[in-house]
């Protein structure tokens, strides 16, 4: 049993009266692929507590008048931005650690960092900081 088996605990009538939805209502739901319920080893829908969050988040974007198709790009644009910010937060984590391991060593090491001189060289063009 999955994850999201083990915490699927509603029938659709509990998740649609939680949701405050039509049992119905649901089911279009599901077979537009906006919600995918646990389902029991007799197909009975299983709706867990982050599925009644996203019925409920739905029925927010509908109340603001967008259709379903609307619905299911602001909510494939809200995942992505969770997931992008998942990575910077990492990324920052990265270059946190990179900073302090760069302070710890540096000392050790006997000197400053040197910046070095940067150019950007343009294939077919003669490099504008080199001077004869």
């Amino acid at each position: 049993m999955s994850k999201h088996q083990l915490k699927a605990v509603y029938v659709i009538s509990v998740a649609a009266e939680l949701a405050g939805m039509h049992p119905q209502t649901l089911r279009i739901y599901e077979r537009r692929g906006l919600v995918s319920p646990a389902r029991t080893e007799g197909g009975n829908r299983r709706y867990s507590d982050e599925d009644i969050e996203l019925l409920r988040r739905i029925s927010e974007l509908t109340d603001a008048g967008l259709n379903l198709e609307g619905i299911r790009r602001v909510m494939a644009l809200e995942n992505e931005n969770v997931r992008l910010r998942r990575e910077l937060d990492q990324a920052r984590e990265l270059a946190l650690h990179a900073i302090r391991e760069v302070e710890r060593v540096a000392p050790a090491s006997g000197g400053d960092l040197v910046p070095l001189k940067q150019a950007v060289a343009v294939f077919g063009r003669r490099n504008a900081f080199d001077r004869d």
